[in-house]
C-alpha cells in the first residue's frame, strides 16, 4: 500500500477504455481518478456541436454490436437512435453501393439476379483461381475480380495503407463479404446506431462521479501521478509508457479538413468514400445525417490518410511481421508491470467501439467480482 495514495486507480486516458473502466471501478467503491492530455474527455469518440451539430471530430463513429448486454449498457446511459450505416462509394463521379451487393452488381454490370451476378464473379474470378496469394492485390483478385478491385477496393486500400496494394500482406483483406442480396446495411450486427445528442452524453454518463483533469500530460508527471494511486490503468501507447526501447510501433494516421457549408444538405449520405487513386481523401463524412438533422446549414469532413508521428494521432496500427514482433517485446515487458494495460493503443489492436467496452467491462469483472 502507498502511504499518501489518494487514489485507488489512476487512469491514463479517457477514451472508452478508460471510461468504463472508471465507472465499474467506482460502482466498486474504488476512487478514481482519470487524466488526459487533450482539452476533453472522450478520447477519439469527442464531438463537438457546431450550429447545433454533433461533429465528430475524430473520424466517423458508428456503434454497432450483436452484444444485448453491451448495447443495454450504452443505452443506460444515453438512448441510441436508430442510425443505420450504408454508406456510398464514388468512383470517377459514378456512385456504388456498400457493402458489395445485388445494388452494386447492378450498378456495375446491369445483372438483376444472384445468378448473374455470380456468373460474372466466376467469370472475373477464373483466371486467379489457382493463384496463392501473396499480396494483398492478388488476394482481392482472387476473391472479387478485376471490376470489383479496380474501381473499389485499390486506390482507397492505397490511399488508406500509404502502400501500393501488391506490397500489402494478403491476410489484411482474407475475405471480402459479397451479399447476394438488395440491402446496403453495412454492418451485420443486430444493434446499431448513434447515441442521441452525440457520443459526449455517453462519455459524461460514464464518468459522471469521476474526478477527471483535461490537458494533464501523463509522461510529464509520471511519478507524482503514479504516486497518488494504488495502481495505475493506461490505456495510451504501450511502446511508449516503455520510453520506445525496442524501438516504434507504426501506425496510420489521419487529417481531418472540416468545412461549414451554407446548405441544408450537401451530400444526402452521411459517408461516402472516394476510391480512386487521384482524389487524395477517403471519404467524406456528413455529420448530420448521423442524427437525421434538419439545421439550415451542414458540416462536411474529409478524412486524408497520412503516416502517423509524434505530431499525428495513431489510428490504425501496422500489423505487419515487424510491429507483431515489437509489439511481442513489449507485452514481455508489461507483463512484469503491475500497471493495467487497455485500449486499443495499448494493445496495439483494431478494436470497434464495442469491443473496446466489453474489454474493459471484461477486466473489471475479474477484478471487482
Amino acid at each position: 500500500m502507498k502511504n499518501n495514495a489518494k487514489y485507488d486507480y489512476l487512469i491514463v486516458g479517457a477514451g472508452l477504455y478508460g471510461a468504463v473502466f472508471a465507472h465499474e471501478a467506482s460502482k466498486h467503491n474504488n476512487k478514481c481518478l482519470v487524466v488526459d492530455k487533450r482539452p476533453h474527455l472522450g478520447g477519439n469518440t469527442y464531438c463537438e456541436d457546431i450550429n447545433g451539430i454533433n461533429v465528430h471530430k475524430y473520424g466517423a463513429h458508428i456503434f454497432h454490436t450483436n452484444d444485448k448486454t453491451i448495447w443495454e449498457y450504452v443505452n443506460s446511459f444515453v438512448p441510441f437512435n436508430r442510425y443505420t450505416n450504408s454508406p456510398l462509394a464514388n468512383f470517377e463521379g459514378k456512385l456504388y453501393n456498400l457493402p458489395f451487393n445485388m445494388n452494386t452488381f447492378y450498378q456495375l454490370w446491369g445483372t438483376k439476379t444472384p445468378e448473374e451476378a455470380k456468373a460474372v464473379l466466376n467469370k472475373q474470378t477464373l483466371k486467379y483461381k489457382d493463384i496463392n496469394p501473396s499480396n494483398l492485390e492478388e488476394q482481392a483478385l482472387k476473391l472479387v475480380g478485376d471490376d470489383i478491385y479496380t474501381k473499389l477496393i485499390k486506390g482507397y486500400t492505397e490511399k488508406q495503407w500509404g502502400r501500393k496494394a501488391s506490397e500489402l500482406p494478403a491476410f489484411i483483406i482474407k475475405r471480402l463479404p459479397l451479399r447476394f442480396t438488395y440491402d446496403n446495411n453495412y454492418f451485420n450486427d443486430k444493434y446499431q446506431g448513434i447515441p442521441i445528442g452525440g457520443y459526449n452524453k455517453l462519455i459524461h454518463g460514464l464518468l459522471k462521479n469521476v474526478e477527471c483533469r483535461t490537458n494533464v500530460d501523463y509522461f510529464k508527471e509520471k511519478s507524482a501521478l503514479t504516486n497518488l494511486a494504488e495502481q495505475t490503468v493506461f490505456t495510451g501507447k504501450i511502446d511508449e509508457y516503455f520510453d520506445y526501447c525496442h524501438g516504434k510501433l507504426e501506425y496510420r494516421s489521419l487529417d481531418f479538413e472540416h468545412e461549414i457549408l451554407d446548405t441544408p444538405n450537401y451530400q444526402g449520405n452521411a459517408v461516402i468514400n472516394y476510391t480512386e487513386s487521384k482524389i487524395p481523401y477517403t471519404r467524406i463524412i456528413e455529420h448530420k445525417h448521423f442524427e437525421f438533422g434538419k439545421q439550415e446549414t451542414t458540416v462536411i469532413t474529409k478524412e486524408y490518410p497520412l503516416e502517423a508521428s509524434s505530431e499525428k494521432e495513431p489510428y490504425y496500427p501496422v500489423n505487419d511481421a515487424k510491429n507483431t514482433a515489437l509489439l511481442k517485446a513489449y507485452q514481455e515487458m508489461a507483463k512484469k508491470e503491475t500497471t493495467i494495460f487497455g485500449g486499443r493503443l495499448a494493445e496495439y489492436k483494431y478494436y470497434d467501439m464495442h469491443q473496446v467496452i466489453g474489454a474493459a467491462l471484461s477486466k473489471t469483472k475479474k477484478l471487482f467480482s
